[in-house]
């Protein structure tokens, strides 16, 4: 069984990570990893809270919990310089967090008139 070193795991998943978001199967064509090793880190990774996406799919693509994590991890950071190292529209992360801020605020009761 091959062993590989830290630094070389997170490149790996640093590559199914935005702004490259290089899918499982291309990395194992270029790499000659496994697919359960590159999944076994990919999901290491999400579990110690990396925004690292399923099956390289583009921003629009991805899941809820991959946007959140977006706007987690961008909180109170330089907006622009963010979505330039990670190859993401300030606007979209902006209209990310609205939805959830709408999502988990109560919905107020209609008020009735009284007679």
């Amino acid at each position: 069984m091959a062993r590989y070193s830290k630094e070389h795991r997170e490149w790996m998943v640093r590559q199914m990570m935005p702004p490259l978001n290089r899918s499982v199967p291309e990395l194992v064509k270029a790499t000659g990893i496994t697919d359960a090793t590159l999944y076994t880190w990919r999901k290491q990774a999400r579990a110690a809270g990396a925004v690292v996406p399923r099956g390289g799919k583009q921003a629009d693509q991805w899941s809820r919990q991959d946007k959140f994590r977006v706007v987690l991890e961008s909180t109170g950071l330089n907006e622009a310089e963010y979505c330039r190292r990670k190859g993401l529209y300030v606007e979209k992360i902006k209209a990310w967090s609205q939805a959830y801020e709408q999502a988990n605020t109560p919905a107020r009761p209609a008020k009735t008139r009284r007679r």
